[in-house]
């Protein structure tokens, strides 16, 4: 059974709990209501043949760029979200990908999949999960 392809432009329709997450990185409470009020767009482009990964996170106040090849381990600088670097990992678990931040804070990481034309964002970082929902743009 061959994965999924996630190439697209996907705007975001709906987020729960995020706040709580961001509380829990330890993002200042000014920039969490900030943040909180944007409505982000990804970007993603997909090589299902390398499993080569660009996921752009698109705002009107900052962006995020991570750019990554699926199983191979990766310094990531989570600069623009909580000024904190890690070692990420980014893999399949089914048709979901999986990602795996190893740094300062525990069980951090998020999964991504999609349903239909729906791209389901869960993040999770010392117990507390956030679920942020996309719908791709036609």
């Amino acid at each position: 059974m061959s994965k999924p392809n996630y190439t697209g432009i996907y705007n975001m329709v709906s987020q729960d709990n995020f706040e709580e997450y961001l509380a829990a990185l330890d993002v200042n409470y000014a920039l969490r209501k900030v943040v909180c009020i944007l409505k982000p767009s990804k970007h993603i482009e997909h090589d299902v043949n390398t499993g080569k990964m660009k996921i752009k996170t698109v705002t009107t106040f900052k962006n995020f760029d991570m750019d990554f090849t699926l199983g191979q381990e990766f310094t990531e600088d989570l600069g623009p979200v909580d000024g904190r670097k890690c070692q990420t990992t980014v893999n399949w678990d089914g048709d979901k990908l999986i990602c795996v931040q190893r740094g300062e804070k525990e069980g951090r990481g998020w999964t991504h999949w999609l349903e239909g034309n729906l791209l389901h964002l869960e993040m999770r970082v010392q117990g507390v999960t956030a679920k942020q929902v996309f719908k791709k743009a036609e």
